[in-house]
């Protein structure tokens, strides 16, 4: 196995692509890759396996990929689009052992009230979920690989990104639901080796960062390669990607992304 394993289990915004009831091009589209549930990372590496965010789509993702171990969790944020699948964690709490799950203090907070039931049983059952929150405040380890939070403006919210870091060098970043990315956060994932980032629709948004707003982050940071994700059904995957300049690619569902 490679020494870090990417999948994208989804790659869609909040609604997912189709959304309901269009026949637009996008949500008619034949292409595959035109076909976007909500936004989830599965991760492997040698020695621990963990998702980033569990939305509503995160069972038929991990069936679609074949997902058989999931040792920790990491939640960007508490909207419904990034945790409403959480619960669909239960089988990887085999014999009643917890499962870490990773976060800031506001957004773990939020996931407790929504699945109270998990975070607070009357007793603990077997079979059932038993998350282990962890409060994200600096770096830390999931194996070999070094983790740092990011904190990125989202509307109201702050949602965390993720750079992942292998023998110190800065391999992987997630940057996800956000309106900018500021400048200290740039300088941090600055020349890392795969950038994925927002980028909702050409269109202005309040919350999510455009394609173009994507694009001018992707110059300043200079990734090896960067992927666009969270998209919505403005977008064919070929027509995009084919307007996109050279080294900036569009990330779909069941991408896998190989680093040694």
């Amino acid at each position: 196995m490679a020494r870090l394993r990417v999948t994208f289990l989804g790659t869609g915004t909040s609604q997912g692509v189709p959304r309901l009831g269009c026949d637009c091009e996008v949500c008619t589209s034949p292409d595959i890759r035109d076909t976007r549930t909500r936004c989830s990372l599965y991760i492997q590496t040698p020695d621990l396996c963990w998702v980033v965010d569990t939305g509503a789509d995160f069972r038929t993702q991990c069936l679609r990929e074949k997902v058989r171990q999931v040792d920790a969790v990491l939640i960007t944020h508490a909207h419904a689009d990034h945790i409403m699948g959480f619960d669909d964690l239960r089988p990887f709490c085999r014999h009643g052992n917890t499962l870490p799950v990773y976060g800031s203090a506001d957004t773990l907070e939020q996931l407790a009230q929504v699945f109270s039931f998990a975070f607070h049983p009357p007793k603990r059952s077997p079979g059932y979920l038993h998350p282990e929150p962890i409060v994200v405040r600096g770096e830390f380890k999931l194996g070999n690989v070094s983790i740092t939070p990011l904190e990125l403006p989202h509307g109201r919210t702050i949602s965390l990104g993720y750079l992942m870091k292998v023998d110190g060098q800065p391999w992987f970043a997630y940057l996800t639901d956000c309106k900018t990315v500021p400048l200290d956060v740039e300088r941090q994932v600055a020349g890392v080796r795969h950038l994925v980032i927002d980028a909702l629709r050409e269109r202005p948004h309040p919350t999510h960062l455009s394609v173009g707003e994507a694009l001018e982050s992707i110059a300043r940071i200079e990734p090896g390669e960067a992927w666009l994700t969270h998209l919505c059904h403005d977008h064919l995957h070929s027509d995009l990607e084919a307007r996109l300049p050279r080294g900036v690619r569009v990330a779909h569902d069941g991408l896998v992304l190989e680093m040694d």
